[in-house]
């Protein structure tokens, strides 16, 4: 039988405990909120009254509906007072001992068929369950933060919880407005395990020094579409609680992508720990503010004068190569470039002028504009066409021996001086150098897909490209309009590698029957932001490349975590390799 819910007690009024009383209250429940004493019950009190006076000057609520919403809200300091409620939501810091304490007290408040439900974000369901005479009637019912805002809610169901507790509690969710997910007990639920790991590997790539703080965030921004990047996120989570919630999940893993990164600790022995001490990654301008303050470390790049560039190369005729040099036409450099016959290199200028042609259809470009940009390209089909060029970008097939082949002609044909760019995703850029007699010319330049519309160019030094190369390629970037970010010559460079393993770790997620795609999917999308799920975007991707970048992570890194999910490379071998083949992890 369905319980009726009419009354909801929240213990714990923190800034998540606090939402969660302020969405219940929204939805016309009455709520219950304890707090150990009078002056958490005044800091409650106070969160709640901002926050709904926010939505009233932000026209979400009006000021009836402001008095209203507060009028359902009682405050106390007993949990005693809960003991005719319908549910409990329990929302106090992430310490199993002190939920256990709650929950052992509310066993004997509340009536036997009361629900109990915890927002915890990384502890164990069950084990907190146990700690009660009614495990069966024990959820996790976790809010992301800010409760009113943030749609997702993750239901936790452990190997004892009833069927019937679990589908009233998701009807319960909807009803508040809310998008459930249903998931096992394990560390991280679906958000957290996928994120987390992420957020610590990119902990690890600022503590090696890879790149920087400002350029690991801005690569998964511009290169990914993220509302935020990694550090600045783990910002505002703080870092205390992001350790503590890794830390949670390497001892249910034993996967060592989950071991806090060292650099976690130590800057949380300092008391750097985000936004709200004013100080983590980044430095704010007070506690609890979101404004960065710059830090005025100056890029190296800005001390070496750039190479000046007028005339550039583009080698191939496929996608990146044409959307390559429609960038720099557009923006006022002659390019030349070279296909291997006439009709290719004839069909490639085709293509620029397609899109060129929609860009003025939209308004994004005047007919004169698009006209004389498609003047500055010039088709060809000899090397010796590009003698004198300033810069040439190689954007053929991602296989390392037509890379190479393509950089000896060069070497042999281009002037000295000149920069040589390649734009691979996943090879390594000293093998290409390597090809040369002029190795400290050559650097890495990976633009995204589509290369018109996305504004991330990743700029990628070996260890022997020359100082003056890498501030030419941040100098064309800037000049064209695009976002550059500097990295070393790895696998995988900035973007690829922070995402393909949590590409990956999704895929080990549905394999192993955790949840299926579409909450994953959902999970991600509604939980943290993201504009695509892993699946939807692993099958944009195309299944096959997804498993040839993840596997050269794995032979560079020789992570066991990057080691491909089975589930990948079944898919693959089926041909199943997303949308291009209308089928992949979803059927199109």
């Amino acid at each position: 039988m369905a319980r009726e819910i009419s009354t909801v007690g929240v213990v714990g009024l923190g800034t998540m405990g606090s939402g969660i009383a302020e969405v219940l209250a929204r939805s016309g429940l009455d709520v219950v909120t304890v707090e150990l004493d009078e002056a958490g019950v005044a800091r409650g009190r106070e969160h709640l009254e901002h926050s709904t006076e926010r939505a009233r000057s932000g026209g979400k609520l009006d000021a009836t509906g402001r008095e209203a919403l507060l009028g359902r809200i009682r405050y106390s300091t007993s949990l005693s007072d809960l003991s005719e409620v319908d549910l409990v939501i329990e929302a106090i810091p992430e310490s199993l001992a002190a939920k256990a304490d709650v929950f052992a007290e509310l066993d004997k408040i509340t009536r036997p068929e009361v629900v109990f439900a915890s927002n915890t974000s990384s502890l164990s369901i069950t084990e907190i369950g146990v700690h009660t005479a009614r495990p069966g009637k024990v959820v996790g019912m976790h809010f992301f933060n800010p409760a009113p805002v943030q749609k997702l809610v993750e239901i936790v169901k452990t190997v004892v919880t009833e069927p019937d507790v679990v589908t009233e509690v998701v009807e319960f969710a909807e009803r508040l407005g809310k998008v459930p997910v249903v998931i096992g007990d394990r560390a991280g639920f679906i958000a957290n395990a996928l994120l987390f790991g992420y957020l610590n590997h990119a902990v690890r790539m600022y503590e090696q020094r890879y790149a920087t703080r400002e350029d690991l965030d801005a690569a998964m921004r511009f290169g990914c579409g993220y509302p935020m990047g990694p550090l600045a996120l783990l910002d505002l989570i703080g870092l205390d609680t992001a350790n503590e919630i890794l830390d949670t999940m390497y001892h249910q893993s034993r996967n060592r992508l989950h071991a806090p990164a060292p650099l976690l600790k130590q800057m949380i022995t300092a008391g750097l720990l985000g936004r709200k001490t004013g100080r983590g990654f980044y430095t704010y301008d007070a506690p609890d503010s979101p404004t960065v303050v710059p830090s005025g470390a100056v890029s190296t790049v800005d001390d070496v004068p750039p190479r000046p560039v007028a005339r550039v190369g583009v080698v191939g005729t496929g996608t990146m190569a044409t959307g390559i040099a429609e960038v720099f036409a557009k923006r006022g450099l002659d390019v030349v470039l070279r296909a291997r016959s006439l009709e290719k290199a004839q069909a490639s200028v085709a293509k620029v002028k397609k899109s060129l042609d929609k860009a003025v259809v939209k308004g994004k470009l005047s007919e004169e504009d698009a006209a004389a940009a498609l003047a500055r390209i010039t088709p060809v089909t000899d090397f010796e066409a590009l003698a004198d060029v300033d810069l040439v970008v190689e954007a053929v097939a991602e296989e390392l021996p037509v890379k190479q082949a393509v950089f000896a002609a060069l070497d042999e044909v281009v002037r000295p001086g000149a920069v040589l760019a390649t734009t691979t995703s996943s090879l390594p850029v000293i093998e290409c150098a390597a090809a040369t007699s002029r190795p400290s010319d050559v650097v890495g330049l990976h633009f995204f897909n589509p290369a018109p519309v996305m504004k991330l160019v990743e700029v990628v030094s070996t260890i022997a490209t020359a100082p003056d190369v890498v501030a030419t390629a941040s100098a064309v970037c800037a000049s064209v309009g695009k976002h550059a970010v500097h990295c070393g010559d790895r696998a995988g460079f900035i973007v690829n590698a922070l995402l393909f393993p949590y590409l990956n770790d999704a895929v080990k997620m549905l394999e192993a029957h955790y949840a299926g795609a579409d909450d994953i999917d959902t999970a991600m999308k509604v939980g943290c932001g993201l504009p695509m799920g892993p699946f939807e975007l692993l099958d944009v991707v195309g299944l096959d490349v997804s498993l040839a970048i993840q596997r050269t992570l794995y032979n560079e890194f020789r992570e066991e975590g990057f080691a491909p999910a089975p589930l990948l490379e079944h898919l693959v071998t089926a041909g199943r390799l997303g949308r291009k083949t209308g089928k992949g992890f979803k059927d199109y």
